[in-house]
């Protein structure tokens, strides 16, 4: 039998059907025995799966799949704490869990999950996982989540060291990006794959916030880089402390820049801070502010 952990010391395990929870779908409006005599068919024939979500040797949960249809592609899941311990982000984490499963290992193009209307609890797991009310059927509604809409599994799962080494590799290309010593010419259009489509950079280094677009702050760079206004000019990373959770993740950068402005030497330092989101497409920078140290040349011109 395979346990799959789920932190906080929790583990999801298989059940049997004499084991079966009590779970929020429209399972619940049948008899205990009855529900657990169509179960225990669907667990033979592949189309229907229980677990149990365990801490320190107590099951305080369970999560099912109410029916698993290879046919259509589509599934529905539910699930429901045994005890009053309204641990939501667990149940959530065994969800997601079996979500991975159901589109990853079983090729399903939908996830369903019925709740009755009043049931508020069950739609804020419903909304956790990323899933959209999509109607109302047989007196319920109907929250779905479609493959394409879900994160890769890969990208979410990656162990932190990983997450790390991809965001100091995001951070590397976005300081190089500048460079043009040595006749090197800049990169700056590589910024637009660095950011989602919708990404602010703000400079903070007068009176007021200068907000703007990738557009915005890509162009102006791009003229003193290449019209002999700032040559042999480079930025680094002088040290980092980056915190990530889940989906998210936050830098703040200690940063060197130094070159020629107008053909007189500079140098200097600035601190950035940056935000990350973790996308369909991999990890991106959102957001970027930066103020620079007294004294220093900025790009801001």
């Amino acid at each position: 039998m395979f346990a799959l952990a789920l932190g906080d010391d929790a583990e999801l395990r298989p059940l049997e059907p004499s084991q079966t929870p009590q779970v929020a779908t429209r399972a619940d409006l049948d008899p205990a025995s009855a529900h657990r005599r169509r179960y225990a068919g669907q667990l033979a024939s592949g189309s229907g799966r229980l677990f149990g979500i365990w801490r320190e040797g107590i099951r305080v949960g369970g999560a099912i799949f109410v029916c698993l249809d290879a046919f259509t592609g589509v599934c529905e899941i539910g699930c429901r704490p045994e005890r009053d311990a309204q641990d939501d982000d667990l149940e959530t984490r065994a969800c997601r869990a079996l979500i991975d499963w159901a589109l990853a290992e079983r090729g399903m193009g939908r996830v369903e999950w019925w709740v009755t209307a009043d049931d508020v609890r069950s739609i804020s797991v419903a909304r956790r996982l990323g899933m959209a009310r999509d109607g109302v059927r047989q007196g319920g509604e109907v929250w779905a989540v479609l493959s394409q809409e879900w994160p890769p599994v890969q990208g979410r799962n990656m162990p932190k060291a990983r997450v790390q080494a991809e965001l100091d590799r995001l951070m590397d290309l976005f300081m190089a990006s500048f460079t043009n010593t040595g006749g090197r010419q800049p990169e700056l259009d590589v910024i637009r794959d660095l950011f989602v489509p919708e990404g602010r950079i703000i400079a903070n280094v007068g009176d007021q916030p200068v907000i703007m677009d990738l557009d915005a702050f890509i162009e102006p760079r791009r003229k003193m880089l290449t019209d002999g206004t700032l040559t042999e000019f480079s930025e680094w990373e002088i040290s980092e402390r980056t915190e990530m959770f889940g989906s998210v993740a936050h830098r703040f950068s200690v940063y060197g820049k130094s070159g020629f402005r107008h053909g007189e030497r500079f140098e200097g330092r600035g601190h950035k801070t940056t935000q990350f989101l973790r996308t369909p497409a991999g990890w991106r920078m959102c957001s970027m502010a930066w103020d620079d140290e007294p004294a220093v040349t900025s790009l801001t011109g």
